[in-house]
C-alpha cells in the first residue's frame, strides 16, 4: 500500500488531493514538522532533504510533491493532458512553472511577510513582487480557459489548487481581485468530494499549530546561525 507523509501545508495538500481523486488506497504517516519530525532518522530515510510530503510505494522512495504527482499519475494513468506532443510540452512546462515558480516565491513571501526577523523590506519587496507576477502569469493562463490545460482537469489543476488555498496569506486579503481566474478554480475544486477529504487531514490528525520559539529552531534553522556571528 502507497504511505503517504504528510503535513497540512501546500505541497502535500496537492498529494492529498490526487490520491482522494484517483480512490485509491493509502496509509497516511503525520509528520508534525514544527515539531521537527521530519529530521527523524526514519523519515530522511525516504527523504533526505528533510520536507513533507514524502511517499512510498512498496520498495520505492518518493520525495518532492511534483515528483510524487507526476509517478501518481503515470502510474495510474489518469488525470494526464492528451498525450500530443503540443499538449505534453505545456502541461510539463506549467507544471514545472508551479513547482519552480509559485511554490519557491509564495513560500518566500509568506517567511519574509509573517516570520523573517527586522530588517527585511528589501526581501518582502521582491518576494512579494515576484510571488504576485507569478500567480498573475497562472491566472491569465486560466483566463483562456476552464482548466490549466483547457477543458480537461488534471494534475496540473490540482498543483495550483494547492498553493491557491494560501493566496490570501501570501499577497493578502484583496489578492482575489486581481486573480478571479484563479478564484474560480480554487472555488470549484474545493466543492470537489475529492478537496473536502484531502481538507480533513488537516483535522484527522493533531499537528503543533504554534510557531513559537522552538518551532522557528526547527523550521529556520538558518537563524542559529546569526546567534554565532
Amino acid at each position: 500500500m502507497l504511505k503517504f507523509y504528510f503535513h497540512p501545508s501546500p505541497n502535500p495538500a496537492k498529494v492529498a488531493l490526487l490520491l482522494e481523486e484517483l480512490g485509491v488506497a493509502y496509509e497516511v504517516v503525520p509528520v508534525d514538522t514544527r515539531k521537527g519530525e521530519q529530521f527523524s532518522e526514519a523519515f530522511l530515510a525516504i527523504n533526505p532533504n528533510g520536507k513533507t510530503p514524502a511517499m512510498t510505494d512498496g520498495a520505492a522512495k518518493l520525495f518532492d510533491s511534483t515528483a510524487i504527482l507526476l509517478y501518481l499519475t503515470q502510474k495510474y494513468d489518469k488525470f494526464l493532458p492528451a498525450k500530443t506532443s503540443e499538449m505534453q510540452a505545456q502541461f510539463l512546462s506549467w507544471m514545472m512553472f508551479v513547482a519552480s515558480g509559485i511554490g519557491p516565491y509564495s513560500g518566500q513571501a509568506v517567511h519574509f511577510k509573517h516570520f523573517a526577523p527586522e530588517p527585511k523590506d528589501y526581501a518582502v519587496n521582491r518576494y512579494d513582487f515576484e510571488a504576485e507576477r507569478h500567480w498573475g502569469l497562472i491566472d491569465k493562463r486560466l483566463s483562456e480557459g476552464k482548466y490549466m490545460m483547457g477543458d480537461t482537469y488534471t494534475v496540473l489543476d490540482m498543483a495550483v489548487w494547492g498553493w491557491a488555498r494560501a493566496v490570501p496569506f501570501i499577497l493578502g486579503a484583496e489578492a482575489w481581485t486581481a486573480l478571479p481566474n484563479v478564484k474560480r478554480l480554487l472555488d470549484e475544486i474545493n466543492a470537489r468530494p475529492a478537496a473536502k477529504a484531502a481538507e480533513a487531514l488537516s483535522t484527522e490528525y493533531s499537528f503543533k499549530k504554534d510557531m513559537d520559539d522552538a518551532a522557528k529552531a526547527v523550521m529556520f534553522p538558518q537563524n542559529k546561525r546569526l546567534t554565532q556571528a
